[in-house]
């Protein structure tokens, strides 16, 4: 029953609530074995630069992982961890923003997102070249601050400074009365750095398309808040722009973590789609050519997922090399599927008549090897037929 489907590639991304990247890959493996146990499968689970970037790079790849106690958003402390990988003789810094400064942790929303900072990436960064480290991978994605990355390059050196002078905090509360904008004592090494930004947002920092509007309400920011916000995040940019690199706040993903990729930019960084980088990491095109099929998945796919999420470059990739694609998802929306279908081989969904999103996610391990079991029967059949 095993015939011409013997190498399967599995490239999940996670199910948000309920399984982690490589916890889902491990149950799609599972799911697999029940229906061809001799199969051989390759795990790559992925990201877009946002939550489990570092896991996944880490547990794909291997490489160190380091602690360092830095700045929260709120003002207090937080151990946020990063990862060192070796390539090609040099050390390369994998940093997640979400471990320093993400919404889902306390540190972050236990004040108002007027007040928190991305200072604490700054400070990881600095030490990261403390330990000689010149190149970067800096993943965005589920961030809770929206101080257009005025932490972290506060934290590298920046000065922010008021009519008189004064050193102002790094927040969008802070930015309000800000008027000079002093790069003498930016850290000097940066120069030397390559940095690259993941992520799979391409908004720009201002505007009604951009960080503040656009996701500044899902992080607290309030309908009387925007306008004003959105204006001193200009003002700050005009100043940054004045120093070098004019425009740069209309470029694609400048927005993104709150302005960090406009920062992260300014500071010489190159934007790169997270779950592009992740595939060149894993050299995913290369499994490809011996492959038979590739199976991925995410907690939920609708009309963004063709945007650039995981699932789909995944595809991309897989259908350029002529492999077929199957997704299994947690839930994928009505008016997606006709587009995802165009892309896919089969889209499955572990949601259904009986089984609710609330079930769904709390059996979701189970739901998945069942459903990968499921839609690999018929596809073994037809191999055999064929």
């Amino acid at each position: 029953m095993t015939a011409g489907l013997k190498r399967i590639l599995i490239a999940p991304d996670s199910f948000k609530g309920s399984l982690s990247a490589s916890q889902a890959a491990a149950a799609m493996r599972q799911g697999i074995l029940s229906v061809l146990p001799q199969a051989d499968i390759v795990c790559y689970p992925m990201a877009d630069g946002g939550e489990g970037t570092l896991d996944c790079i880490l547990a794909t790849l291997g490489g160190e992982r380091r602690q360092l106690e830095v700045s929260a958003a709120s003002g207090g402390k937080i151990v946020a961890e990063y990862g060192v990988l070796q390539q090609a003789g040099k050390s390369v810094a994998i940093i997640e923003a979400a471990q320093v400064v993400g919404l889902a942790l306390l540190q972050t929303t236990s004040i108002s997102v007027m007040q928190r900072s991305s200072v604490g990436l700054g400070e990881l960064l600095r030490h990261a070249m403390d330990a000689g480290i010149r190149r970067f991978m800096v993943g965005l994605g589920g961030s809770g601050t929206n101080d257009g990355g005025a932490g972290l390059l506060q934290g590298l050196g920046l000065q922010l400074l008021d009519c008189e002078g004064q050193s102002l905090p790094p927040t969008p509360e802070g930015l309000v009365p800000l008027a000079v904008i002093d790069a003498t004592h930016l850290d000097p090494r940066l120069a030397d750095c390559q940095i690259q930004i993941l992520s799979d947002v391409d908004h720009i920092l201002c505007g009604p398309q951009g960080a503040t509007y656009v996701f500044g309400p899902q992080k607290g920011v309030l309908p009387e808040q925007l306008h004003a916000l959105d204006t001193s995040l200009k003002r700050y940019a005009s100043l940054l722009e004045q120093q070098k690199r004019l425009g740069l706040s209309l470029q694609a993903g400048t927005g993104a973590a709150g302005g960090l990729g406009f920062a992260l930019q300014w500071l010489g960084g190159v934007y790169c789609s997270g779950a592009e980088t992740l595939l060149q990491l894993y050299d995913f095109d290369r499994a490809l050519q011996n492959a038979d099929l590739v199976i991925t998945g995410e907690g939920r796919s609708d009309r963004q997922t063709p945007a650039g999420k995981a699932p789909w470059v995944v595809a991309q990739h897989a259908a350029r090399a002529g492999v077929p694609a199957v997704l299994v998802s947690g839930t994928i929306a009505e008016d997606a599927r006709a587009q995802l279908e165009s892309q896919f081989r089969a889209c499955h969904m572990l949601t259904s008549a009986t089984i609710t999103p609330d079930i769904a996610m709390r059996d979701a391990a189970k739901l998945l090897a069942e459903a990968i079991s499921g839609c690999l029967i018929p596809l073994v059949w037809a191999r055999m037929r064929y």
